[in-house]
This record gives structure tokens, C-alpha cells and sequence, in this order.
């Protein structure tokens, strides 16, 4: 075994030992609250990786689109069929495009009574509230009621909230917060959007 074999098996024995020693760590179970923030590309379609992977397992997934609803949504698009999947779309659109304050609110309110219904529910495993941040940044929703919906939800359940710009209440409240960092964007670069890779 040459010295470079040696030290890497060393190397890779100290990071087994090290994975190993958090695993055994890790012993609480329960939902966790996660939020992908970050003015990178990428945040709705993570959340939409992870309801896939909920839905293969055969868990009840909600998701509630704010925002982007009347937009196709390919992987919406795909899961929708699945017994276990319910959606539920704040049906505006883009809120530069309808500029209408109170009725993106009356829209925001509606189909956060939906989100209520799924944080309540023990059966629903997962939530995703894709875009939420933005609502609470228009004032749309109150942030207490936001608070109050995912401390009173079951044990079990995870949420996973996206947007730009989340809420310093959401963020101390997240197990896990990832933020996409935006390095370079094609759209930025006069590229249109493309069917099936941006939506």
C-alpha cells in the first residue's frame, strides 16, 4: 500500500467514525420545519424532490402554491394523479402582474385556509408552503398566524417553507434552513425560461 493509500484509508476511517458518532447522536424523531430561502434558482423544485420522495414512501403530502399558480408547474403537473398528493394554488399568479393589493389578499387568505387544513391534519406527513415568504413580506398573511399554524401542527409533520427574504421568526424557528445562493442566472443573461428544466 503506497503512503497516499495509507493516508486516505486513515482519512476515511476518521470521517466514518466521525458520520457514525452523529448518527448515534441523532436520536430525537419527530417533523421538522425547513426553509429554502436565498435569491438562488432551485428552492421550489427542491421542495418538489422531497414531495416525491414522500409520495414514493406512500406518505399524504400537501402542498399550497402561492405565487406561481396559474403557471405550468411540471412536476404539479406529474404528481397531481397520485392519490396521496393534494394541492392547493393561490390561483393571482405573479403579484406584479395582477397589482391589486386586496385581492391578492383576499386570494393569500383563501388558500391559506387550505394550508391550515393540512398543518392540522396528523395524516399529512409533509406540507409545502412554496412561496410563502413572499405573502408575508406584502403583508398579505400575519406573521403570528403563520407562527401559531406551524407550533400547533402534529409532531410528525414536516413543512417546508420557500421564498426569498424569510421572515427572521421562521428562520429561528427552522430546523433546517438552506439558502440558495445565486452565482449566475441564465434569464439575467437575456435566456428564456425553458419548459420542463425552469418550470
Amino acid at each position: 500500500m503506497t503512503d497516499r493509500d495509507t493516508r486516505h484509508k486513515n482519512a476515511m476511517q476518521k470521517l466514518k467514525q466521525h458520520v457514525d458518532d452523529k448518527v448515534a447522536a441523532a436520536t430525537e424523531e419527530r417533523g421538522l420545519l425547513m426553509v429554502f430561502t436565498g435569491n438562488g434558482k432551485g428552492k421550489t423544485t427542491a421542495a418538489w424532490g422531497t414531495v416525491t420522495r414522500a409520495l414514493g414512501y406512500g406518505y399524504r403530502v400537501g402542498v399550497v402554491q402561492f405565487i406561481k399558480g396559474l403557471w405550468e408547474c411540471g412536476e404539479r403537473e406529474r404528481l397531481v394523479e397520485d392519490l396521496n398528493l393534494d394541492v392547493a394554488i393561490m390561483a393571482t399568479g405573479f403579484t406584479w402582474d395582477t397589482q391589486n393589493r386586496e385581492s391578492d389578499t383576499a386570494a393569500c387568505l383563501e388558500v391559506w385556509r387550505e394550508a391550515e387544513r393540512m398543518l392540522a391534519d396528523p395524516e399529512v406527513y409533509l406540507v409545502v408552503l412554496d412561496e410563502l415568504t413572499y405573502m408575508l413580506k406584502f403583508g398579505y398573511l400575519d406573521i403570528a398566524t403563520v407562527t401559531a399554524a406551524l407550533e400547533n401542527r402534529p409532531s410528525d409533520q414536516t413543512v417546508i417553507i420557500t421564498g426569498r427574504n424569510a421572515h427572521r421568526d421562521l428562520l429561528a424557528m427552522a430546523d433546517t434552513i438552506t439558502e440558495m445562493q445565486e452565482v449566475r442566472h441564465a434569464f439575467n443573461n437575456g435566456l428564456k425560461a425553458r419548459r420542463g428544466i425552469d418550470f
